[in-house]
Parts: C-alpha cells; sequence; structure tokens
C-alpha cells in the first residue's frame, strides 16, 4: 500500500495547484498509449495522473479492466469486479490478464497489475450475459438534488492529488474533507473533463475513485490514507449519461482502529443507480 496524504484548506474560489501546471495527458489519450506485450499490456504513467508517486486505485483498476477487455473481445458486460491494492504501481505498469473460467454465460477473469515495485494490485472480474426473469426491481432511488450547474466547485483546495486535475466536481450535498462536525459523507457530480471516447466501464471506474474517502470528513488536519481493497456490483450492461455528469454518493459507515469502511453508489444523470460499491481505506492519522 502507498500512503497519500490530502491537504484540506478549502476556499471559495479554485485555485491552481502544482498538478494543473504540469503537461496534461487526457484521459483518452492515456488508454490509447497502452501497448501490448507478449503476456498482457504495459504503459509507463505520466506525473499528471500519479497520487503522490503512485497511480490512485481507480486508475489501477480502470488498466485492469482496458487490459482483460483487449485480451478478449467478445466478453458479456462485466457484472462485478474485486481490486485489492498490493504495493504502490510505479514505474512502467504492467496488466496481465488470465482467463480463470468460461462458462455459457459467464466469464470470469483474472488481472494482475505490476509496477516497478512488483505486485501493485490484483483484480477479480466477472462477466455475464443478460437473460429474461420474471423480476425487475431496483431500490436505489437518486436523491432529489441540484443540478451540477448550480453546485460550488468541489476540487477548490490547494495541493490536490495530480490525477484529480482531471476531472470536474461539483458538490450537491455533504460536506469536503475537513469539516470535523459534520457526518462524513459526500453527494458530488463527476465528470470527466476529457470528452474522448473508449469503453464506457472503463471510464466510469476512473471517475468511481476521483474523490477523496469519506471519512476524511471527520479529520481537521490531513493524514495520510491508502486503500486496501475495492469491490464493485456494475447495474447497468451499458452504462451512459448526458454531458458526461455522474451523481456519486460516498458514506463512511465506520473509521476505527485505522480503518474506514465505506460505500459507494453512482447514479447516472437521468436516476438509474449505476454502480454500487464498498472500500476498505487504511487511515494512518
Amino acid at each position: 500500500m502507498q500512503r497519500q496524504t490530502m491537504v484540506f484548506r478549502t476556499h471559495t474560489g479554485m485555485p491552481v495547484s502544482e498538478s494543473e501546471r504540469l503537461p496534461q495527458t487526457p484521459f483518452s489519450a492515456l488508454i490509447a498509449a497502452l501497448r501490448a506485450q507478449a503476456d498482457g499490456y504495459a504503459i509507463e504513467l505520466p506525473a499528471d495522473w500519479l497520487q503522490g508517486r503512485t497511480a490512485y486505485g481507480g486508475l489501477s483498476a480502470a488498466l485492469c479492466v482496458e487490459a482483460a477487455l483487449q485480451a478478449h473481445a467478445e466478453l458479456p458486460p462485466l457484472r462485478s469486479a474485486q481490486f485489492c491494492f498490493i504495493g504502490p504501481a510505479t514505474g512502467v505498469l504492467r496488466m496481465v490478464p488470465k482467463l480463470l473460467r468460461k462458462g455459457k454465460s459467464t466469464v470470469v477473469l483474472g488481472v494482475d497489475l505490476e509496477g516497478d515495485s512488483g505486485l501493485a494490485a490484483r483484480a477479480a472480474l466477472c462477466f455475464g450475459a443478460s437473460r429474461p426473469v420474471a423480476q425487475d426491481y431496483a431500490s436505489l432511488r437518486m436523491p432529489a438534488l441540484p443540478a451540477p450547474e448550480a453546485g460550488p466547485p468541489y476540487y477548490s483546495w490547494p495541493n490536490r492529488p495530480n490525477f484529480m486535475s482531471h476531472f470536474d466536481g461539483r458538490l450537491a450535498a455533504g460536506c469536503r474533507p475537513g469539516a470535523p462536525s459534520q457526518a462524513p459523507e459526500m453527494t458530488v457530480w463527476l465528470r470527466h473533463l476529457d470528452q474522448g471516447e473508449g469503453h464506457p466501464l472503463v471510464w466510469l471506474l476512473a471517475l468511481a475513485d476521483a474523490l477523496p474517502p469519506a471519512a476524511l470528513v471527520l479529520y481537521e488536519q490531513a493524514v495520510p490514507i491508502s486503500t486496501m481493497t475495492w469491490s464493485i456490483d456494475f447495474l447497468d450492461a451499458a452504462p451512459q449519461t448526458a454531458d458526461g455528469w455522474w451523481l456519486a454518493h460516498a458514506v463512511a459507515d465506520t473509521a476505527q482502529q485505522g480503518y474506514s469502511a465505506q460505500r459507494t453508489t453512482i447514479w447516472n444523470r437521468d436516476g438509474q443507480p449505476t454502480l454500487i460499491a464498498r472500500q476498505n481505506v487504511v487511515l494512518f492519522g
């Protein structure tokens, strides 16, 4: 795991952070730079996509899924994914997909992501074809909140991690980090600044981890953090949204003994639930 420290001082404007002074690599160009190798795929991450000296978890996850999709072109929709973040993803990253099982309607793939420091992440990806059923039920109603255009900018603190410069965020409810008198939750409209093309799930995965952990709302001072595990269930076989905006609600269920258990729900602009996730975060403070 790679410790990362967040700086909490917030401002009403949008100060220029160090990350925004770096040359910016659009997400579409980043994914296009993935190159095939004998047993997988490799990429060297530019500095503007790092969190400290490592790739952030959402990018590691997105690269694992992109490698799996490129290695196996005829996959059914991705239904569930589990990621274990083992060490820092630094230097040249290598993604090695492995077919674990192929059934009539489901495919299970494993992907190891390695960096210059060794194994950085391990993914288990479960793909499944749609099937007719008698029931059609969903209880994840999107909260009634102002449109993204009405909300204040979310990424408004200095010294943000480099990768956050690639996202637009609007605070819809809850708090940014550093508000210890408030509940540890936040609801934020998110979208990529790059509006290029690519597989929607890969783009959504990178976006789904663009927020800091909700537990950081509880801390007045910055503390180092690291994600250990991330488990995601995808609720839409082909996720799409209007104008690139997705609504993400993140809430910490616990922040105890140096760890936080967090859940996240994401809806598209029309209120359709798209994914639910659980995340275990180490709090080093």
